[in-house]
């Protein structure tokens, strides 16, 4: 049996605390046997991103991009190998897992500028003979927390940006699949990271309460649920941490009655049943204006016949499995209650029959879904669309306004009116017209509103930069010794 241990001080070390079980979804089987972090195993991870602080905050940003460049060339080279890890442990087919791979990549060659994103800023003569200037300097040791369903997307939006700004970093992968992280890991090693400054540290809740509770530790990023995002918020913020937390999601997306539904049919698929709806930007609500549903509810049935599920290694698949059985289960108990809750089940994914063994389930597609019902409500997070019917462009904004979560919004329209007034009303963090996962490249940023986000800081671009530096202030003075005497009042011009 394999056995997935740490990343410490430049080097896999074995566990010391307890394992878990990590599965193949594809086809329920266990692959291997991950460490779960003792609290020694923490310590020795803050120890060696401790040591190896001074010297990485004393490289200079050449040198620093240096490694962002050749990390992209290895990153880029060995894509397809990093992509078939993702799939082996997550389950997304392996085009998924390369398209998770790219988006990442964004981020890493966005880092590669870093001496234009650490710049600061001088001021000369603000007084007679006084100048201000700024400086970014490193927040020092931070933990990156990343979830199961980006195992390498999230790693690389947030490590990348935390060690361009001159931080060391814990990495906390998902337990469920960790290859990943320890794979990119390696490739920094190989990128001439130095020892010390990225250490994985392998782990649940045990391995994450210790880093909210670790005095060395200075700030804390998250991806995952909202009710764990607002723990970690309240817990390390508590303790004196930065701390940017993203959580769950509620996608909606606006079809309106002069939108082009063949396009938005394919966009819906496209988005809600992507990577069996593991994405906190798939589509879970679909908000049909006026006449449109029932065409467009026909139109996204037929298109769901045709879905090859599968294996993610089979090149015909185009949806895999969910990570656990556990979640299968749970995304079924949603649509095993919808109809009891007055809506319409129109494709029932539990009916569909699978050869293999693994964590499958079919799409489910559910109309006539109102606010109340448990299938609007809560976050599913698996292949579940439902259907919400509104007579006017007014109640769409106000039914996606009044829901607590805010992180991504598309609208699909040929009117370009409509699509202003949307994007200027619309209170959600990142917004797509006619883009059905509107999630921005690297060089913007990415985060919700509301329940989505815990924190002031979005994920990647330059607030990713603002979060992991502290600005310093230094205003500079050479009198003439000569000219020197007390003044006991406050200074000014």
């Amino acid at each position: 049996m394999k056995q997935i241990g740490h990343w410490i001080n430049g080097g896999e070390v074995a566990g010391t605390g307890r394992e878990q079980d990590v599965f193949n979804p594809a086809t329920g089987e266990v692959s291997a046997r991950v460490a779960l972090a003792s609290v020694s195993d923490l310590e020795q991870a803050v120890d060696a991103a401790r040591a190896a602080l001074p010297a990485w905050r004393a490289t200079g940003l050449t040198k620093r991009a240096a490694v962002m460049f050749k990390l992209r060339e290895i990153v880029t080279a060995k894509s397809d190998e990093l992509a078939r890890i993702i799939t082996a442990e997550h389950g997304k087919v392996v085009s998924d897992a390369a398209g998770e791979v790219v988006r990442g990549l964004e981020n890493v060659e966005y880092c590669a500028g870093l001496m234009h994103h650490l710049k600061g800023e001088f001021s000369e003569q603000v007084s007679s003979g006084v100048d201000v200037h700024s400086v970014r300097q490193p927040v020092g040791i931070v933990a990156c927390i990343t979830p199961f369903n980006f195992p390498a997307m999230v790693p690389l939006w947030m490590v990348t940006t935390a060690i361009a700004c001159g931080n060391t970093v814990i990495l906390k992968p998902s337990e469920r699949d960790p290859s990943a992280a320890l794979w990119i890991a390696q490739a920094f090693k190989d990128a001439g990271l130095p020892d010390g400054v990225l250490n994985v540290v392998n782990g649940d809740k045990e391995a994450v309460d210790g880093i909210l509770d670790h005095d060395d530790i200075k700030a804390v990023s998250f991806v995952g649920s909202t009710p764990i995002a607002q723990y970690i918020y309240e817990r390390a913020s508590k303790n004196g941490k930065r701390v940017q937390a993203l959580g769950g999601a509620k996608n909606h997306m606006v079809v309106m009655p002069d939108a082009d539904l063949d396009a938005a049919a394919d966009a819906a698929v496209s988005a809600a049943y992507g990577s069996a709806g593991e994405r906190c930007m798939a589509v879970s609500v679909l908000v049909a204006v006026g006449e449109v549903a029932d065409p467009l509810v026909d139109k996204i049935a037929e298109r769901m016949g045709k879905l090859v599920i599968g294996d993610g290694f089979d090149e015909r698949s185009e949806m895999g499995p969910l990570i656990t059985r556990e979640a299968r289960d749970r995304v079924a108990s949603y649509v095993a209650g919808a109809t009891d809750e007055g809506a319409r089940v129109v494709v029932d994914g539990r009916e569909k029959h699978f050869d293999e063994s693994g964590f499958f389930i079919g799409t489910s597609l559910v109309d006539h879904v109102k606010p109340g019902m448990k299938v609007y409500d809560e976050e599913i997070f698996g292949p579940v669309l439902s259907v919400v019917r509104v007579e006017t462009f007014e109640d769409a904004v106000e039914l996606i306004n009044a829901n607590q979560f805010a992180n991504g919004v598309a609208i699909f329209t040929r009117d370009g009116k409509s699509a202003r007034e949307f994007e200027f009303a619309i209170e959600v963090g990142m917004v797509g017209v006619n883009v059905p996962i509107p999630v921005p490249v690297g060089s913007f940023s990415f985060g919700g509103w509301k329940k989505s986000l815990f924190g002031d800081t979005h994920m990647y671009g330059a607030e990713a930069f603002n979060f992991y530096t502290r600005r310093k202030v230094v205003t500079t003075r050479w009198p003439d010794p000569t000219q020197s005497q007390v003044d006991l009042g406050f200074p000014t011009n």
